[in-house]
């Protein structure tokens, strides 16, 4: 289910992640594609994008324990994303 799904780091999220209802202080992770509940073929697109950003990561928890438990909620809330689940729907499940 990860077939053509690129997973990168980078310092800050750029003006263009940001979607006006978080900071760039605030955003975590991004996901950037078509999910798989609405996709047909994957025939000339390119990868979907998973992007973890580590500035506010490191910023939001000092500490390196908290930084990896945050960064797996961060991956697996994109994850969701790219599986079709909404925002709403992570929220009820504990994965704000």
């Amino acid at each position: 289910m990860l077939d053509n799904v690129e997973v990168v780091v980078e310092d800050e999220p750029g003006h263009s992640a940001l979607d006006g209802d978080e900071g760039p202080e605030e955003l975590f992770g991004l996901y950037e594609g078509t999910p798989l509940t609405e996709r047909t073929s994957y025939s000339l697109q390119l990868p979907d994008k998973i992007t973890i950003f580590r500035g506010p990561l490191q910023r939001s928890f000092p500490s390196q324990a908290d930084q990896a438990v945050q960064v797996r909620i961060t991956v697996v809330h994109e994850l969701a994303h790219h599986l079709g689940i909404g925002e709403e729907r992570l929220a009820e499940l504990g994965w704000e």
